[in-house]
């Protein structure tokens, strides 16, 4: 079961993880939980209700790995649109972004918090085990696909693999690369995706 996730009986799924691998994704979702970050907060206390309707930013973030992460709705990237199509386009999707990238945004460090808790107790547990294996229930599988999702746009853009390419050609890359540990993780990252989509597929 090395290397992927398998599907539990009833739901869920299963995956073998040694410590130097739990080492890695409790240190990279840490990482994308501080990233991503709280958001624009109200300094002071807050009312619980003002929370609820607090509005979120209405431009994208500066950061190019959190931009993507929160990309706008109504801009396709390579999309040629008029002066004022793209005038509307720019609108909505701020528009879009004040009353949604709050609640987006604390999913995704859910998500990845999560990841990290399920690591910890497995690291707890499974002290005499070698690798020890972490089972997920089906909500807690699809916060890891969520945080794992995350976590290959946020890696692939500081690698600057675009949509159109898969990243292969960075396998190429000499041991002395300083990029190389992160390339590794990225294709690491993928199996797991790929394999815990398989789990969750009816």
């Amino acid at each position: 079961m090395s290397g992927r996730f398998e599907p539990l009986p009833g739901g869920g799924a299963a995956l073998a993880l040694d410590e130097v691998e739990i080492s890695i994704l409790r240190s990279l979702a840490m990482q994308l939980a501080e990233l991503i970050g709280p958001g624009d907060q109200p300094e002071g206390p807050s009312d619980p209700l003002d929370a609820l309707f607090a509005e979120g930013p209405s431009k994208p973030p500066a950061d190019p790995a959190l931009a993507r992460l929160f990309p706008d709705a109504y801009m396709a990237p390579d999309a040629e649109l008029g002066v004022d199509e793209e005038k509307e386009a720019r609108a909505a999707s701020a528009e879009f972004r004040r009353f949604t990238e709050n609640d987006l945004r604390a999913r995704k460090r859910d998500d990845a918090l999560a990841m990290v808790r399920d690591l910890d107790a497995l690291s707890s547990a499974g002290l005499s085990r070698d690798p020890a294996v972490l089972e997920l229930e089906p909500q807690k599988a699809r916060q890891w696909l969520g945080a794992l999702n995350d976590l290959r746009l946020a890696i692939g853009t500081r690698l600057e693999v675009t949509d159109d390419e898969d990243g292969g050609e960075l396998l190429g890359l000499p041991d002395s690369d300083p990029r190389k540990p992160m390339v590794m993780a990225y294709f690491w990252l993928g199996g797991l995706q790929e394999t815990l989509v398989e789990t969750l597929l009816p």
